[in-house]
């Protein structure tokens, strides 16, 4: 007996073939989309309540506030986008990949932030009626961009074919699974063909742009007073991102910064620089000093796990070795050793120490691959911790105070600079977690100076090899001992490196900081989540997944006891929409979308 399979049935014509997903003539969806844009521009200049209970002031006229603000930003790309489908002369730089499928994206994060805001307006104050016009204008307008957007015409995939002895729930699964498949291609955006060579400063200046851009979002982002507002932010932030992305710009962008690297890590630390200069006070700078040293410890593990290919659950207790090795040269009333190091001394004591311990815990372990190794490190974490709680002079030496902690860290003096006082710089008032925050971003550079430059080593490039795959990288002569030996201690030394300076900021070093996992980071299943959340074997990557993965749970105490739930979910979605993480290097990214088209030529590192 034979199985036939039978395709489903496929228009008859090619304008059926490229149909919006919703029935409205292409003309009048452009129209509608673009209409819609400029009419929620309006209306975030009319109050959309009558009650300032409602965070943000929404019940001014002519003035945006609070949300208002980021549907306004929406609004404008949603316009932008619209006016750039039409092939207006002068406006085909806006677009150099896909107009439509900008178009979409932008409407949609516009809608999702309106209609949160007007959600969040009536369950607040008690059901509709609190809105006011504006609130019902919005609503309806940014409704009318999205259903325009979504009529626009796209390339529909072929269908799948079907078995006729198919259950109905396989039918249903199929067909599921077909209308997904709808859905991702109305979104989908080609790559945007190269641009022409700019003069190398215009490429300078539009990186400069780039990085200006970066600092006012994450100024602002961080910024947010209010829980509403974040959550805006997330979405406008995310679908703006995405819509700049499907219409090629960040292509555009990606490809001058890779002809100035030097330059763009220049900028993009002179904007980090700038972020404390922009500040009243240090309530943010704290949370930006915690971010570099969360970012800075994932970059380490990134060596290990990124590069060499190596699952390391202990890494916060090379952390934590850095710091209480630092803490008990530092004169702190505590430290048994009661003498006081100066930083740099402390520095080089706290990432040699780090190393050492690398070595130790790796040269009879790294013989093992996979989760063998991942369980040894994961009891070598533990060990850490268990031996400093146990070191109080009872049930052992006296030398953490158990888990009382080394306390009472004093500030660091270095060159007569007190980074516990407050100093001016260009003008502006520089407070102590300000000065700490210019610290972690100088060992935050040494850092990312130290991962780019073995990455792009021999040593790198055996990493690679090893990560790949390790019989083979055997087979071809590279010492794989001695190669993740190497990856192992170098990524405890900047570890250790970190754990120096967060030592000096929390004031006091305790065990309870450095367990595996924790609601506040860093600890090691924060690290790793950072690390492949942000694209493991990146620079940038980790970098923006421990911002995110500190800043968001800071920003989600509203939610209470559903905080973490609410955070595993959005990692569950992350990883199930984007295994690579948000900024994966190149071939990783192929080897989950094989059908994406891969390059001509690819980096070391695969970037």
């Amino acid at each position: 007996m034979t199985t036939q399979t039978t395709a489903a049935e496929t228009p008859s014509t090619p304008t059926a073939a490229q149909a919006g997903l919703i029935g409205l003539p292409a003309p009048l969806g452009r129209a509608l989309a673009t209409g819609g844009g400029v009419l929620t521009i309006v209306s975030t200049f009319l109050a959309w309540t009558w009650t300032a209970e409602f965070p943000g002031d929404l019940t001014v006229y002519g003035y945006p506030g609070g949300l208002q603000v980021l549907v306004l930003i929406g609004g404008v790309l949603t316009t932008l986008f619209g006016v750039a489908s039409y092939g207006v002369k002068g406006l085909g730089w806006l677009t150099p990949g896909s107009a439509d499928s900008a178009l979409k994206t932008a409407a949609l994060g516009t809608f999702a932030t309106a209609w949160y805001t007007v959600i969040a307006i009536s369950t607040k104050l008690g059901g509709l009626v609190n809105l006011e016009p504006g609130g019902y204008v919005v609503a309806v307008a940014t409704l009318a961009a999205l259903l325009g957007a979504l009529a626009l015409p796209f390339e529909r995939p072929e269908p799948e074919p079907f078995d006729p002895d198919d259950t109905g729930r396989e039918r249903f699964r199929h067909q599921s699974r077909q209308k997904w498949n709808n859905v991702k291609a109305a979104f989908a955006s080609e790559a945007p063909a190269p641009a022409r060579t700019l003069p190398a400063y215009a490429e300078i200046l539009v990186i400069a742009a780039a990085m200006a851009l970066g600092l006012i979002v994450f100024t602002y982002g961080i910024g947010t007073e209010y829980d509403q507002l974040f959550i805006g932010f997330l979405l406008t932030a995310g679908f703006g991102f995405g819509a700049l992305a499907k219409a090629g710009l960040v292509a555009r962008v990606s490809a001058i910064t890779a002809r100035h690297r030097n330059i763009t890590m220049a900028g993009a630390f002179a904007a980090a620089a700038a972020f404390p200069l922009t500040q009243s006070n240090d309530q943010y700078a704290t949370i930006g000093v915690y971010i570099l040293i969360f970012a800075t410890v994932a970059l380490g593990l990134n060596i290990v796990v990124g590069l060499a290919g190596l699952l390391d659950l202990g890494y916060v207790a090379f952390l934590g070795v850095g710091a209480y090795t630092a803490a008990l040269v530092s004169g702190s009333p505590s430290s048994p050793l009661h003498v006081q190091w100066p930083f740099w001394a402390s520095a080089l004591l706290g990432a040699a120490v780090a190393m050492v311990f690398g070595v130790l815990i790796g040269a009879p372990t790294l013989r093992l691959r996979g989760d063998y190794l991942a369980i040894v490190t994961l009891g070598f974490g533990e060990i850490f911790r268990i031996t400093v709680l146990n070191m109080d002079g009872t049930s052992g030496p006296d030398v953490t105070n158990g888990s009382n902690g080394i306390s009472s860290i004093p500030n660091l003096n270095i060159l007569g600079f007190d980074f516990g006082q407050e100093h001016q710089l260009l003008g502006a008032t520089v407070g102590r977690f300000a000065n700490y925050f210019l610290l972690m971003l100088l060992i935050t550079f040494i850092v990312v100076v130290v991962f780019r430059r073995s990455s792009d080593s021999r040593i790198g490039r055996a990493w690679i090899a090893i990560r790949e795959d390790e019989t083979a990288a055997l087979a071809m002569g590279i010492n794989g001992f001695r190669v993740k030996l190497i990856a192992f201690a170098l990524g405890a030394c900047l570890a250790g490196l970190a754990g120096s300076v967060q030592a000096h900021v929390t004031y006091t070093v305790t065990p309870e900081q450095y367990q595996f996992a924790h609601v506040v980071p860093p600890n090691s299943a924060f690290l790793l989540a950072a690390v492949v959340l942000g694209g493991m074997g990146t620079i940038a990557g980790p970098l923006v997944g421990a911002a995110l993965l500190y800043l968001i749970p800071a920003k989600l105490q509203f939610l209470g006891d559903y905080q973490l739930f609410a955070f595993g979910v959005a990692l569950v979605l992350l990883m199930r929409f984007r295994p690579e993480g948000l900024i994966p290097n190149r071939r990783r990214q192929l080897e989950f979308h094989e059908e994406t088209e891969a390059p001509a030529v690819l980096s070391k590192a695969g970037a």
